[in-house]
């Protein structure tokens, strides 16, 4: 072939190379256009929805936040001292029940779910508040009634004075699926309406003490101050409140958990009419059933609610249930892991009659339950106080207490009185002094024998004044004052 046959060749392919490449990067780009077009405009959504989404400020009132542990005092300072008037107003007077109260206050996010005032938002964020304000994206601020909360759910309900207020429009987050896009605004660490995006990563997520709530779990950034916020779908329905993160640090580390809508609905519906939460109750204790409690059971894979304890003249009780039972199915749905189980009776209408199947000796059995109200924490506590009377705890007091052995009565020399305090939590016991191994003698001048006739004396205590409580540690008894709340 001839050299000017070569390079005209040469020439057509390089056209047409160009020409193809040309092609290819027009297709790229078309795909990448159709790509873009199936994200969600989050823009549009946040202005459509952030008018309706409002900050929540609380304060509260502690009384001595940093007194003295009992038998400590307070040094003898000169009169001139520089540091006399802030050590005392630090510690306050020991003794002193008149000491200045410090108010601490708290942020959280909320959203309006009617124009007439009706705000939702987590309890967590407004309890103990002595005063609650919501501020609006117009930078209006309101003084918020609490209708009502519900601790179990985590959630409150909150009523302003206003009208023609922007509203969210409420999804179903039944619909969820894994995987889609949602988006939160909220006020994170004080900043209000910050956005943040992320995507659903699981549903019907079961946390460690939550028995009543199916959460949904998402990778959006979720920070201090987001509680309580909306969580929205791509629609621009609300679909969560964004309540809890796991975090080792305190700040968002992937992980962040939301009430579903559906739960909170349904609470905000009986707060709105009763003010209160009505839940059904089974009364037993369960645990997981694994690989190896499954084959001792005779069942062929692990699955369900082993249970561990039936409370007295509980619904369970009346109806047969045993230790050992199995549960495989409440109400015709299947009980795959044991936290479904308190998710479904609690939704049961009370007085409802419901068909609960267990597996007993290798057998499966149906037998018929009649749901009762699910009773106060105190009166659940009480209730285990008659099935584990060696061991009591007490929400009000915040204190776990135990019985006291023979052995150590007789070394302390306390006769037949004392219970030993094995936990002390957030409450009126920590404020006093009280310390995990104390061994508490006397309350309000009566003395205490036994955990279950602690916990009587105190459920009788009078609220909103101080009583005093006489207990041992070591070997030398002290009086420590207690503040009963309201």
């Amino acid at each position: 072939m001839n050299p000017k046959a070569i390079r005209y060749r040469s020439f057509w392919l390089f056209l047409l190379f160009l020409f193809a490449a040309q092609a290819n990067a027009f297709s790229f780009g078309k795909d990448d256009q159709a790509k873009c077009a199936c994200m969600p405009d989050f823009t549009k959504l946040v202005e459509q929805n952030s008018a309706a989404v409002v900050n929540i400020s609380t304060t509260q009132k502690i009384k001595h936040p940093h007194r003295l542990p009992p038998g400590m005092e307070m040094p003898d300072i000169p009169e001139d001292s520089p540091f006399g008037d802030l050590l005392r107003r630090f510690f306050g007077e020991q003794g002193d029940d008149e000491a200045p109260e410090m108010e601490s206050q708290s942020l959280g996010s909320g959203f309006i779910i009617d124009s007439h005032g009706y705000i939702v938002t987590n309890n967590h964020v407004v309890k103990d508040a002595e005063e609650i304000i919501v501020r609006l994206s117009d930078r209006r601020e309101f003084k918020a009634k609490l209708v009502g909360t519900d601790s179990r759910s985590d959630m409150a309900l909150l009523k302003v004075d206003a009208d023609n207020l922007p509203t969210v429009k409420i999804g179903h987050s039944s619909k969820l699926k894994v995987g889609e896009w949602v988006m939160a605004i909220g006020t994170p660490f004080g900043f209000d309406h910050s956005v943040s995006v992320g995507v659903v990563s699981a549903i019907g997520r079961n946390l460690p003490s939550e028995n009543y709530v199916p959460y949904i779990q998402t990778d959006v950034a979720i920070n201090p101050g987001n509680s309580g916020g909306p969580l929205f779908n791509a629609a621009g329905e609300v679909v969560g409140i964004n309540s809890q993160i796991y975090s080792r640090t305190g700040g968002f580390m992937g992980l962040s958990f939301a009430i579903p809508i559906d739960v909170a609905m349904d609470v905000v519906k009986q707060l709105k009419a009763h003010g209160k939460v009505v839940r059904g109750w089974l009364g037993i204790l369960i645990q997981d059933v694994n690989r190896e409690l499954a084959e001792s059971f005779g069942m062929d894979r692990p699955e369900g609610a082993v249970v561990l304890k039936v409370m007295p003249d509980s619904p369970a009780a009346k109806a047969g249930l045993q230790v050992g039972d199995v549960v495989v199915e409440y109400n015709g749905k299947r009980i795959h892991q044991s936290s479904d189980l308190p998710l479904e009776v609690g939704r049961t209408p009370v007085g409802s009659t419901v068909p609960v199947t267990v597996i007993r000796e290798g057998k499966r059995k149906t037998l018929k339950v009649t749901i009762a109200e699910l009773p106060a924490e105190e009166e659940l506590a009480e209730q285990a106080g008659k099935s584990h009377p060696n061991k009591v705890k007490t929400d009000r007091l915040g204190l776990v207490v135990e019985k006291l052995s023979a052995a150590r009565r007789k070394e302390l020399g306390t006769g037949k009185r004392g219970v030993l305090v094995r936990k002390v939590g957030k409450g009126p016991a920590r404020e006093a002094g009280i310390r995990p191994g104390d061994v508490i003698l006397m309350i309000n001048n009566k003395d205490v024998t036994d955990p279950a006739q602690f916990h009587k004396l105190v459920k009788s205590l009078p609220g909103g004044r101080s009583v005093p409580v006489l207990i041992q540690r070591g070997d030398a008894p002290v009086f420590l004052p207690l503040k009963i709340p309201k």
